[in-house]
């Protein structure tokens, strides 16, 4: 018999904490159907289009949303009778409508929340902005501490620095909707540090076959772009050229939007400078009584989160994590 075209499972979050990477690990295992697009964003809506954010570049992005059934439930239907279905959003584990809508119409879906030290989050989440052209802040404190204005403005989620990286509030609020033994919280870290017993853990959640993905692909970080004349220049033509993209099919901004990024960057700039301990001290009262409710929550240790030592990137994690296994 086919089966209804729906998600079995969805990985509901956070931005910058390797849902990119877990989605295309998934894709690799036979055993699973994702779908393309990997956000198609369905249940951050209400049966309504998405509201009109105003933040550089959000009237473009938004064209991308998917928010119609008829568009969103046919993403699965090419899956094969014996593969689970799934779809990799970040933003649904912030987004408290997201979990009613999820919890009543998807009674019996599973749901992977993939979690980062939310200060190294944040600072990915400003950095892959930033290097992009659309974030007009060059001092990442300063474009932290500019969250609730930009709320009150109307900027896109994505902009919310602080509050994407309260996962402790956010998850108590989903297990109020969805019963806790059907929402798997994975460490970023683990993706890094040991990614196929990551997979694996997954698969298992999954209730499918383990051992079937034997990498797992690098995540979509950016290169760094150093502040001086080129953001200050080529930034401003880029927030310009997204405010005109929402009135071009949005393929047509992907074609343009690479070779105007490539301005911004000078290669031999491109190191990623980490958060200093005294960023990090400063920043962390805006965590800390989260991170002590998530362990409550999860039964995990999350003190790690609590030091002063930034971990670095996706790719200088991976490289540490790579040159220890061949010791």
């Amino acid at each position: 018999m086919t089966r209804t075209p729906r998600p079995d499972f969805l990985v509901i979050g956070a931005p910058k904490a390797g849902t990119t990477a877990l989605h295309a690990a998934l894709a690799q295992h036979p055993d699973v159907f994702v779908s393309s697009p990997k956000e198609p964003k369905y249940w951050l809506c209400d049966g309504a289009p998405p509201p009109a954010w105003r933040g550089p570049g959000d009237k473009h992005s938004q064209q991308e949303w998917i928010w119609r059934d008829d568009r969103y439930f046919p993403l699965f239907a090419p899956a094969r009778d014996d593969q689970v279905r799934g779809e990799s959003t970040p933003f649904y584990l912030w987004s408290r409508g997201a979990h009613r809508r999820i919890a009543e119409r998807l009674p019996d879906v599973r749901l992977v929340a993939v979690v980062r030290d939310p200060i190294d989050r944040a600072y990915s989440n400003w950095m892959h902005l930033w290097s992009d052209g659309l974030e007009p802040e060059a001092d990442f404190e300063t474009a932290f501490a500019a969250q609730d204005e930009r709320v009150r403005a109307g900027w896109a989620p994505f902009w919310r620095y602080r509050d994407l990286g309260r996962y402790g509030e956010q998850l108590d609020h989903l297990y109020s909707y969805v019963a806790p033994e059907r929402v798997l919280v994975l460490r970023y870290r683990d993706l890094v540090d040991d990614p196929r017993s990551a997979v694996d853990r997954v698969s298992r959640f999954l209730g499918i076959r383990e051992g079937m993905v034997e990498e797992i692909p690098r995540d979509n970080a950016r290169s760094f772009v150093a502040p001086g004349w080129r953001p200050r220049v080529v930034g401003p033509v880029v927030r310009g050229g997204a405010r005109l993209g929402q009135f071009a099919p949005p393929q047509v901004w992907r074609r343009l939007h690479p070779p105007m990024i490539s301005l911004l960057s000078d290669r031999r700039e491109a190191h990623r400078p980490r958060l200093h301990t005294a960023q990090r001290s400063r920043l962390q009262e805006a965590f800390a009584a989260d991170i002590e409710l998530l362990a409550s929550l999860t039964g995990q240790d999350f003190s790690d989160w609590l030091s002063g030592d930034s971990r670095g990137s996706y790719s200088e994690r991976a490289t540490v994590t790579s040159i220890s296994a061949r010791r």
